[in-house]
């Protein structure tokens, strides 16, 4: 007979759906004791008794104040299960249920499992060396040490607690004959093993102890059952799943049929709003589930994938459950890119050639002081990001991001240089798919080529130098992932060619050839004397290396401005 199944059904919110439950687990004949949690106002409690008076297999136990991690829950579970043996002596086997419970499956089908296995216990039960999913950094402690303080109310005084109870080396004793057990607190016990826990003559010594254990509805139970069971399964009939952070997942009406592969009696948490699934599943049609083992694990790999896309996500995706935490990226950003430094100073069009050169898309300065420097200077771009300065430089890291990823697909270079924001210098060098090329010293050859006065050159100059110069130690340190080039200008315009195809052939490895034709170069005549002038003035320019005061260096190239051809 279905009175063989008792449920314990502690409710605490969403109270309408608590009374579908109750009576959908009497109308298959189970009866059921109901504890209401002591935060429940009296009216409410009150409305809530008289809504289901009408029922004769429903009662009501002992109320307790019931909070996450304390005593509260595991009294409630004891207060209500005495009731249930005591008032129903045919019942064979207890479950204990929440109100955010939900049958799956035909309660018969869950009658007949039981009635097959009358000296089972299904109830998880595993040592802390063999549980992997605690989350909070307290696996034996919190059965060491002492929990006093509510760990959502008082937070502080938890932390500050533990952290004395371990500098001072406390260990509380544990009674004789206990080896502590964890496990999910939804259990299903044999009248038996329930009973053996509930009039065990040394019940109050292991009350006082499980009083001060942090989360006892977790190891309570589920240290004496091993006890005084002798036939334990460890696993709960109820799925229930959580999150990385330890939270219960809760499930909505697009679960449905996810619920339904579970195969499983009974999940936890249903949001009590989801209508479709309350009215899917209570119901006692043959249809409602097919009659199998429960199997949670054919669900736990889509749990499993889901809780990587929520901590990993897709590489260079930022999203709200991630965003907060630093480390927590997968992957600074989504594809690989090349940033050029010295570049555009030294090369005319040196933007227009690379685009041809490789057909990616190539920017100008995105840090520049006044604006964003979009390829074909565009306003706007994929992700509507525009080219404001201020709306940038809100976010260095982020407008970086977004551009690579949306433009995936597409290879991205743009130009740099030390008079640009410098806030993104350690999000370049710490990103495995920046690819940057720098020439030091090139940032001169824009204050060579001006028409300003030279005690401001000399100064800028300084200023810049001192930027580029901390720029560099970042880029050289032992945190640097990106790849990295650098050259001093005076070693580049020697021999542009090598460098140059190195370049090409990182952003187009499948369409590699020589290169037969480099950029025009800035007409570098009296760069030297221009140098040796800052030296004069007591400026010392030495990241661009060593160039004779006589002539440039570029002045070997001449007579004649054509391509390089290479055969």
């Amino acid at each position: 007979m279905s009175g063989s199944v008792g449920i314990v059904m502690l409710v605490h919110t969403a109270l309408h759906r608590a009374e579908q439950v109750a009576r959908h687990w009497t109308a298959s004949g189970c009866p059921v004791v109901v504890h209401v949690d002591r935060n429940v106002s009296r009216r409410v409690h009150r409305d809530f008794v008289q809504s289901l008076a009408d029922d004769p297999l429903i009662r009501f136990s002992r109320r307790h104040r019931c909070e996450w991690g304390g005593w509260g829950i595991v009294a409630a579970s004891q207060s209500a299960a005495e009731l249930l043996l005591a008032e129903y002596p045919e019942v064979r086997h207890v479950y204990l249920a929440s109100g955010s419970c939900l049958p799956l499956r035909p309660v018969q089908e869950l009658v007949d499992y039981l009635a097959a296995r009358p000296r089972t216990d299904f109830i998880e039960s595993a040592t802390t060396a063999d549980v992997p999913w605690t989350v909070g950094g307290l696996d034996e402690e919190r059965f060491t040490l002492r929990f006093p303080f509510s760990w959502k109310r008082q937070r502080y005084l938890f932390d500050r607690y533990v952290e004395l109870q371990r500098r001072l080396g406390v260990k509380r004793h544990i009674p004789a004959g206990l080896v502590p057990h964890m496990g999910s607190q939804w259990w299903c016990l044999t009248r038996q093993t329930l009973s053996a826990i509930l009039q065990d003559p040394d019940r109050g010594t292991y009350e006082r102890y499980f009083r001060r254990v942090w989360i006892p509805d977790e190891s309570y139970f589920q240290t004496l059952a091993r006890r005084y069971s002798t036939s334990i399964e460890s696993r709960s009939l109820t799925l229930s799943k959580f999150d990385f952070q330890g939270k219960p997942h809760i499930f909505y009406d697009d679960h449905l049929q996810l619920l339904r592969r579970s195969d499983c009696f009974v999940a936890r948490k249903i949001w009590p709003r989801a209508d479709r699934l309350y009215q899917a599943f209570l119901t006692d049609s043959d249809a409602a589930m097919k009659r199998t083992e429960p199997n949670p694990g054919k669900i736990d790999r889509l749990f499993a994938k889901a809780v990587e896309r929520r901590t990993r996500g897709r590489p260079g995706l930022y999203m709200q459950s991630r965003f907060p935490n630093s480390g927590w990226e997968n992957g600074l950003t989504a594809t690989p890119y090349s940033v050029f430094q010295g570049f555009s100073e030294l090369f005319d069009n040196f933007e227009g050639w690379l685009t041809k050169a490789t057909g990616a898309r190539v920017h100008g300065h995105l840090y520049a002081e006044t604006r964003v420097e979009f390829a074909g200077d565009q306003p706007l771009i994929n992700g509507a990001l525009p080219d404001s300065a201020a709306a940038r430089d809100y976010d260095p890291r982020g407008f970086l991001t977004n551009l690579i990823w949306n433009t995936r697909g597409e290879w991205q270079c743009f130009q740099f240089g030390p008079a640009d924001n410098q806030k993104i210098n350690w999000t370049l060098a710490r990103d495995p798919n920046a690819q940057i090329s720098v020439i030091t010293g090139a940032w001169a050859v824009p204050l060579f080529r001006s028409n300003r006065n030279f005690a401001e050159l000399r100064k800028e100059a300084a200023r810049l130098q001192r930027i580029e110069s901390r720029q560099l130690d970042i880029l050289r340190s032992s945190h640097t992932k990106a790849r990295i080039r650098i050259w001093n200008m005076a070693e580049f315009i020697e021999a542009p060619m090598e460098p140059l195809q190195t370049i090409l052939d990182e952003i187009r490895p499948a369409q590699q050839r020589h290169l037969a034709e480099v950029p025009k170069m800035v007409d570098l005549d009296g760069f030297g004397q221009f140098l040796q002038n800052l030296k004069n003035q007591g400026m010392h320019p030495y990241l661009m290396g060593d160039f004779p005061v006589e002539q440039s260096p570029a002045a070997t190239a001449k007579p004649a401005r054509k391509p390089y051809l290479v055969r």
